[in-house]
């Protein structure tokens, strides 16, 4: 098992501290380089310049080209396959982070220097924790990606986010029980940063509405986990959520599997992108997944020009690409209310609804958190592959997460 796809399995359940996003430019075009999107479009003006800074590189990469591909796809569909606005081009300029936020601020602080009025990527949420900052204090507009942490809602006036966050990811989860008042749920996670954040967020999330959280931990490099499987079956949770990232994953899931976890409680836990789902191994057709997007989850005009823009590129609907076309169409609203003043496209984004890939948005003007769908899913396995099917589409008001005031 490659160490990325070990540290994909876990991303995309809750409170990564990193999470994943993109740039556009046809692929492999090289960080920093500018690319028009879109191709040719006759615009006379001088062209709009927009900033992504993502992981290219580093363990969030696979994630990143979801996010690049996809945001040039979502940029083609907002301008009608021009490329521009108003007459004038949209540029990316691309520079690569590695999921390192130190890397990130001073490649968005020469991007700002540079004229770049909008900033968008953000794989990892410790990248955009350290971006957001700067956009404040340079009154440019900053569009976070997958970046999942909570704390990216409400940072300042001038971040947005084009993706889900934290709270919508465990609100799915706890919709899976209904009412959660007086549930016994528990978390399984490793005995590290990344398992006590997840334990954290359930229990802010689910804990307010009622539910008992207990957890329990196991040392990141265990082999054996018959005595915790064994543990949780005896305490008969109402609902078993499990956050989980490395090596021993499979392992982990086939215990689970055989001291018959399973036929005990709801066993719940995020979908991954799709070379991870072999990885639950015979387990993966028993787990309930919370999504935020998959290929199939939805369908309308933005879904099929999604599907179609990625295939064109040889590629194909996964986990982020709603997030990059998503930005795409922000990018594109907000240089249409101006292309030089960052007020007036915060303005332009505040409490503006569309419809994208996964179904109606809206941008709340108090905090810009995206209000959005989430949805429950399964796993069928056909053949040597497991394909992701549809459970439940749950409304954005269903999992919408508590206004947070600008700081």
């Amino acid at each position: 098992m490659s160490k990325r796809w070990s540290l994909a399995l876990a991303s995309s359940l809750i409170t990564l501290s990193l999470a994943a996003c993109g740039s556009p430019g046809e692929p492999g075009s090289p960080a920093g380089n500018e690319t028009a999107a879109g191709g040719q479009s006759g615009a006379s003006g001088e062209p709009y310049k927009v900033g992504l800074v993502y992981s290219k590189s580093g363990p969030l990469a696979t994630y990143g080209e979801q996010y690049r591909q996809s945001l040039t796809v979502g940029i083609d569909y907002a301008t009608k396959g021009t490329g521009a606005v108003n007459g004038h081009k949209i540029e990316i300029a691309e520079q690569d982070d590695a999921g390192d936020p130190a890397k990130a601020v001073a490649a968005a602080t020469d991007l700002i220097g540079k004229g770049n009025k909008i900033i968008a990527g953000s794989t990892a949420s410790g990248v955009a924790l350290q971006v957001a900052p700067i956009a404040a204090d340079n009154k440019v507009l900053f569009i976070s990606g997958p970046a999942a942490v909570d704390a990216i809602t409400g940072a300042n006036k001038y971040t947005f986010r084009s993706g889900r966050q934290t709270w919508q990811d465990v609100a799915t989860a706890g919709a899976m029980l209904g009412d959660v008042s007086g549930k016994k749920i528990t978390v399984l996670a490793q005995d590290s940063a990344f398992g006590k954040a997840n334990i954290a967020a359930v229990t802010a999330v689910l804990g307010s509405k009622g539910a008992k959280v207990d957890s329990v931990a196991v040392p990141a490099a265990a082999t054996d986990f018959t005595p915790f499987a064994t543990k949780i079956k005896e305490s008969k949770p109402d609902l078993l959520f499990v956050a989980w990232a490395g090596a021993n994953a499979t392992a982990m899931w086939t215990t689970l599997e055989q001291q018959g976890v399973f036929d005990a409680t709801k066993v719940v836990t995020g979908l991954d992108i799709k070379p991870t789902h072999p990885l639950f191994g015979a387990a993966g057709t028993k787990i309930d997944f919370l999504s935020h997007f998959f290929e199939g989850a939805a369908d309308n005009a933005a879904y099929q020009a999604l599907d179609k823009g990625m295939k064109a590129q040889n590629a194909s609907v996964d986990l982020f690409t709603n997030d990059g076309f998503v930005a795409g169409q922000m990018i594109v609203h907000a240089l249409e209310a101006s292309g030089d003043d960052a007020d007036k496209m915060v303005a332009a984004l505040e409490g503006w609804k569309f419809e994208g890939p996964k179904g109606q948005m809206e941008i709340r003007a108090e905090d810009h958190a995206m209000l959005q769908p989430m949805f429950t899913a399964s796993l069928k396995k056909e053949g040597d592959n497991f394909v992701p099917v549809l459970g439940k589409t749950l409304d954005a008001a269903t999992v919408a997460p508590p206004v947070t005031p600008f700081k």
